[in-house]
C-alpha cells in the first residue's frame, strides 16, 4: 500500500532527509537514514485501525514510543513533528506549533542485524537462539499482569478475526471454515486452562507481533521492537500466544530444531510449562495470520504453506516421556537436544533438565555458577520435586517430554515412572554410559553450560551405587551412534505412541525426590 496522496509531500521530505525511499508496510513508511530511522504512520483507515486523522497519528506515535521503550530501551529515541517554515519542511520537537505530521525517530540498525535476515543466511547459532529465548523471557517478566481478562473470549475474537481476514484475502472459504471449526473446538478444550492462566498472571499487554522481523541485534543482544501499538485489546494476550508467533516463524525460516531450542530456553528461564496446553491453538492461529497476510500480498505459495501449517498444528500428535540418565559427561544433554525436535507435536519435546531447574530456583541464569549451598540434600530434593512436576505438567499438556538428569537414585527413577503412569504417557528410560576418559574430557571442556559439575564431581559420582537399572543401557562414547540407538528404542513402542522422529513438518520444504546423586551435582 503506497503512501497516501495527502502525505506525498511529507514522504518526499523524509526521503530527502534520509537519502532513500521508504520501506513500506500497509500502515507505515519507514525511512532509513545514516544514523536515524524515521517512521511515518500512513493516513489510512482499515478494518482494524484508523490513522486517517493527524490526532490519531500523533497519539499512536507516542504510544509506539512508550511501549517500545519498555521492549527496546535506547533503540527508540523520540517523536518529532514535521513543520513548515516558509516554503520549507523540517523536523522539530513534538510539541512544535502547526505540525503537519509526526514521525517516530529510532536508531538505525544494519539490515543484516534483523533476525529474519540472520535466519535467511543460516546464522542463528545455538548461543544466539538461547539469547533470543532469554530476551523474550526478560521482556515478558517486565510486563505487568492484566487482571480480570477473559482470555478464552479474547482468543475466540482473535480466531474469528483471522477467519474474516482470510476470507478478505481471498483464501478458499471451505478451507477457512474447516480451520475455524478446528480452532474453535481446540479453544473449547483448552478454555479452562486459559482462564486459569489469566488468574495467575499469564495474560499481559504483550508485544503482540513477535516474529523474526521484529527482533534485531541491538548492542549485541536480541531485542524485540515494533510492539503492536494500535490496539491494546489485540495485544492483551496469553504470553504463550505471544511466544508462539516467534516459534512458528522460527520453524518456517530456521527449522524445528531452532524453534525447539528457543521454546526450551524460554521455559527453562520462566518455568511456565502450563503454556504448553495452549500451544497447538496458538501456533495454528499464528500460522493463519501469516497465511492471510501472504495471500493479501499475492504470495500464493507461501500462503498455502502457512495455511497447511495452521491446519496441521491442530492435529493430535503421539507423545511420550523419555528419561535420559547417567553420569556427568555421559552425553545426556547433547542427546536430549538432538532428540527433542523429533518428538511429538510442534515444535518438539519439552526438555526438563535438572541443572536448569536448579538455576531457576536460585533466580540465576543457566550459565551462572552456584555456591555449594545450592547443592545440599534439601536443595536437591526441591530440584527433583520441581523436575517431576514439570515433566508431568508437560505430559498432561500433550507435549512430548525429555527429562535430563543423572538419576543415580532409584526413588527418583521410580517417581518419574509413576508420573508417566499418572499422565497415561508411554515411558522410555535410557541409561547412558561412556568411557571415563571421555566423560572427564567432556566435563572439562564445558563452556557456558548449565551444569556446575567438573571432573572432581564426576569422580565422586562414580562411587555412588545406583542400584538395579531397569532402563535401556546405551553406550554414548559416540553421540551419533547413541542417538540412533535411542531412536530405535522409541520405534519399538506401539505405532500410536511413536515419535515423529525425522518426519518433516507438513509445511517445510526441508529442512520424589531423594538427593540428586549424593554429591549435589547433575550433568
Amino acid at each position: 500500500m503506497a503512501v497516501p496522496a495527502c502525505q506525498a509531500e511529507i514522504a518526499a521530505f523524509l526521503q530527502s532527509v534520509t537519502g532513500g525511499p521508504p520501506v513500506e508496510t500497509h500502515i507505515s513508511a519507514v525511512f532509513v537514514g545514516r544514523d536515524d530511522v524515521l517512521k511515518l504512520k500512513k493516513a489510512v483507515r482499515l478494518p482494524f485501525l484508523d490513522f486517517s486523522t493527524l490526532a490519531a497519528r500523533r497519539e499512536m506515535a507516542f504510544r509506539e514510543l512508550q511501549l517500545n521503550r519498555i521492549a527496546a530501551p535506547g533503540l527508540y529515541r523520540d517523536v518529532q513533528a514535521i513543520v513548515r517554515t516558509g516554503c520549507e519542511l523540517h523536523l522539530a520537537p513534538s510539541d512544535a506549533h502547526g505540525a503537519l505530521d509526526y514521525v517516530v525517530r529510532m536508531a538505525r540498525v544494519p539490515g543484516g542485524d534483523f533476525l529474519d535476515a540472520i535466519a535467511s543466511r543460516r546464522a542463528l547459532t545455538p548461543s544466539l537462539l538461547d539469547a533470543l529465548g532469554d530476551a523474550v523471557a526478560d521482556l515478558h517478566a517486565r510486563l505487568p499482569p492484566v487482571q480480570g481478562w477473559d482470555s478464552p473470549a479474547g482468543m475466540r475474537a482473535i480466531i474469528f478475526g483471522n477467519a474474516e481476514a482470510a476470507r478478505g484475502a481471498g483464501l478458499a472459504s471451505d478451507t477457512i471454515n474447516q480451520w475455524l471449526r478446528g480452532a474453535l473446538a481446540e479453544l473449547k478444550r483448552i478454555a479452562p486452562a486459559l482462564a486459569s492462566r489469566a488468574t495467575t498472571g499469564h495474560v499481559r499487554r504483550a508485544h503482540g507481533d513477535l516474529h523474526l522481523g521484529n527482533v534485531c541485534l541491538w548492542q549485541g543482544r536480541p531485542t524485540a521492537f515494533d510492539m503492536l501499538e494500535f490496539d491494546d485489546a489485540l495485544a492483551t494476550i496469553d504470553l504463550g500466544y505471544d511466544l508462539a508467533f516467534l516459534l512458528m516463524d522460527l520453524e518456517f525460516h530456521a527449522g524445528r530444531a531452532s524453534a525447539n531450542r528457543v521454546m526450551n530456553r524460554y521455559l527453562a528461564r520462566t518455568g511456565d510449562t502450563s503454556l504448553l496446553v495452549g500451544l497447538p491453538c496458538f501456533l495454528s492461529v499464528r500460522a493463519m495470520v501469516r497465511a492471510h497476510v501472504q495471500a493479501a500480498r499475492g504470495a500464493t505459495a507461501e500462503a498455502a504453506s502457512y495455511l497447511r501449517a495452521a491446519h496441521a498444528a491442530l492435529q493430535p500428535a503421539p507423545s511420550l516421556i523419555v528419561a535420559i540418565g547417567g553420569l556427568q559427561g555421559s552425553g545426556k544433554s547433547t542427546l536430549a537436544r538432538a532428540l527433542a525436535p523429533e518428538l511429538g507435536r510442534p515444535p518438539g519435546a519439552l526438555i526438563v533438565r535438572s541443572d536448569e531447574i536448579r538455576k531457576r530456583l536460585h533466580n540465576a541464569p543457566p550459565e551462572q555458577k552456584l555456591p555449594p549451598s545450592a547443592y545440599t540434600q534439601d536443595a536437591n530434593a526441591r530440584v527433583n520435586t520441581a523436575m517431576l512436576e514439570a515433566a508431568e505438567a508437560g505430559a498432561r499438556a500433550g507435549q512430548a517430554v525429555i527429562i535430563d538428569s543423572t538419576f543415580l537414585h532409584a526413588p527418583l527413577r521410580h517417581g518419574l515412572e509413576a508420573a508417566a503412569r499418572r499422565a497415561k504417557m508411554p515411558f522410555v528410560g535410557i541409561w547412558l554410559t561412556a568411557d571415563m576418559a571421555t566423560m572427564l574430557q567432556r566435563v572439562a571442556a564445558r563452556d557456558r553450560d548449565a551444569s556446575d559439575a567438573g571432573p572432581d564431581v564426576l569422580r565422586a559420582a562414580t562411587a555412588v551405587d545406583p542400584g538395579p537399572i531397569a532402563w535401556r543401557t546405551i553406550p554414548a562414547d559416540d553421540a551419533d551412534v547413541a542417538l540412533a540407538a535411542v531412536r530405535a528404542e522409541i520405534a519399538r513402542l506401539p505405532v500410536a505412541h511413536r515419535s515423529a522422529a525425522r518426519a518433516k513438518a507438513p509445511h517445510m520444504e526441508a529442512g520424589q525426590g531423594s538427593s540428586g546423586n549424593g554429591h549435589g551435582h547433575d550433568e
